[in-house]
């Protein structure tokens, strides 16, 4: 059987479908076993666990994913990948692959009916264009999740894991720390991929809390003012909030809550930490 984890049997296989790389859907393979043993073990994949993998491609990680898992669901949206991973998943009998959009996949359903509802891992090596909005579903539709561990651009890694005042920080840092602990697993340069991107790419792990490590609620509003804030990053955090189509707070709401704080009224949202959005929150909330 073909190692996809050797550039030599992957170029032979795309030749073999005459395979065109897509650009919108940001499609680079991996093609370093070493890697792909990192990722395994970072997510702890065991015989117990139910795996859905979003963007398998030609199914590199998904043979890794399949020897170690339990079950494997692999999500790809693109139709002319489907063909080859019917080839290079042929020997495994416990591989379900879905020619679907990750976003309209109802995951909760999915973990209850082939996992009988108990929290499953996800696997992923996304695209750029995608991340966040992936990540940012999962977490919020509260599907029963034990950890998620991506391949990510190594930018898009650092801002999940960094807090108030640097440049990275924003709303997806709030949101991974809201919901999860990260670790970063591994860095790893373009040369490991095909087509070789522009930028070095991260494994992150992020492993969801139990409890949230802040109280609030209204998570949902919490969020909202988050967005609100670091959409319009120079504006200060009262005509952010002020200003937001999604909010119903008017500017002089937002600048008394801030006040309540004991914030300068010029403040930006960028300083604010998790704990500081979460009073915000309750604050405008119960005086509203």
């Amino acid at each position: 059987m073909a190692n996809l984890g050797n550039p030599r049997d992957t170029i032979e296989i795309l030749q073999k479908y005459q395979f065109a790389f897509q650009k919108r859907f940001g499609q680079n393979f991996l093609i370093d076993a070493h890697v792909l043993e990192k990722i395994i073990r970072a997510a702890g994949v065991t015989k117990e666990d139910f795996v859905l993998e979003i963007g398998p491609g030609i199914g590199t990680m998904t043979q890794y994913l399949a020897e170690a898992a339990g079950k494997v669901w692999a999500v790809e949206i693109d139709r002319n990948l489907i063909p080859i991973l019917k080839e290079t998943l042929a020997p495994y009998d416990n591989v379900t692959v879905v020619n679907e959009d990750i976003l309209k996949v109802d995951v909760e359903r999915l973990a209850r009916e082939e996992n009988g509802g108990r929290p499953i891992k996800v696997v992923a090596n996304l695209p750029y264009y995608i991340t966040t909005p992936i990540i940012m579903g999962l977490f919020e539709s509260h599907v029963p999740i034990d950890s998620i561990t991506v391949m990510v651009q190594k930018e898009v890694a650092d801002r999940m894991r960094t807090g108030p005042g640097s440049k990275d920080y924003g709303a997806l840092s709030l949101a991974v720390q809201y919901y999860a602990e990260a670790y970063i697993a591994a860095n790893v340069p373009p040369n490991c991929f095909m087509p070789r991107p522009k930028v070095g790419s991260a494994v992150i792990r992020l492993t969801r809390h139990k409890e949230p490590p802040v109280s609030v609620r209204n998570e949902r509003l919490m969020f909202q003012i988050i967005r609100a804030s670091f959409n319009q990053r120079r504006k200060t955090l009262q005509n952010g909030i002020g200003n937001s189509p999604e909010l119903p707070f008017t500017r002089e709401e937002a600048a008394r809550a801030i006040e309540a704080m004991g914030l300068p009224p010029a403040v930006r949202g960028e300083t604010l930490t998790l704990e500081q959005f979460a009073r915000l929150s309750d604050i405008l909330e119960e005086n509203h």
